[in-house]
């Protein structure tokens, strides 16, 4: 019998690549973009230095991970993303800010954080708005289950922080329920509770969309218990 094929959080759309976009694809993935690895990485080889590690997955446009960059130089930042638009744009802010601590990964995420990356690699990760997948039949694809959370437990290290964000209240609710019921983190705002800011999070073009529709967001973040 053949494996069940795995649901993915995500759908591959072609998207439109601006000029701009396409010459920062050409010449700058070359440098800041990580090919499938035959091994698991070797994080301080590929940024030349061990610092603090921090993991933006689905970045979108990639403004935030790379205005956190900007103000964070002591640590180093990873985003995953699979949409080359988005990819493209993040190339030309690491361009236009002189950035030499992002690296970028186009792959789905979770077999990025079961293959790819060592156990307790990541300080940080962030997963900000999410595709909410809002219909009922496709809840099934939303990235937010409670497979992806182990495969976060394994990445980050003790005492890391997991941090999300989302405008949609349902899945927020799902995000609370699967985290709560996962052994291996501890919600920072107190059992049940969301976050009452945002933390250091830039504001995103996804979470600008959803105030707009007069949605409300919720920020949830999380610690990785020790052991």
């Amino acid at each position: 019998m053949e494996p069940r094929r795995r649901v993915r959080s995500f759908v591959r759309r072609a998207g439109r690549v601006t000029s701009a976009q396409a010459r920062a694809l050409a010449q700058l993935w070359p440098r800041f973009g990580i090919e499938t690895p035959e091994d698991q990485l070797d994080l301080a080889a590929l940024f030349g230095r061990d610092a603090p590690r921090i993991c933006e997955i689905g970045f979108g446009d990639g403004q935030a991970l790379a205005e956190l960059a900007l103000r964070q130089p002591e640590n180093d930042f990873i985003g995953i993303e699979v949409h080359e638009p988005g990819i493209g744009h993040l190339l030309l802010n690491i361009e236009r800010y002189g950035l030499h601590n992002v690296r970028i990964i186009r792959h789905d995420a979770i077999e990025v954080l079961e293959s790819w990356l060592p156990a307790a690699s990541l300080d940080r990760v962030h997963v900000f708005f999410p595709d909410p997948w809002p219909k009922k039949r496709h809840h099934k694809r939303r990235l937010i289950q409670p497979g992806f959370i182990r495969a976060l437990g394994n990445a980050i290290k003790p005492g890391g922080v997991l941090h999300m964000a989302t405008d949609w209240e349902h899945y927020a609710e799902q995000m609370r329920e699967v985290v709560n019921a996962s052994t291996q983190f501890d919600n920072l705002a107190g059992s049940g509770c969301y976050s009452p800011d945002r933390a250091d999070r830039p504001e995103t073009k996804f979470e600008r969309r959803g105030l707009r529709l007069g949605h409300e967001v919720r920020d949830l973040l999380y610690r990785r218990r020790a052991g």
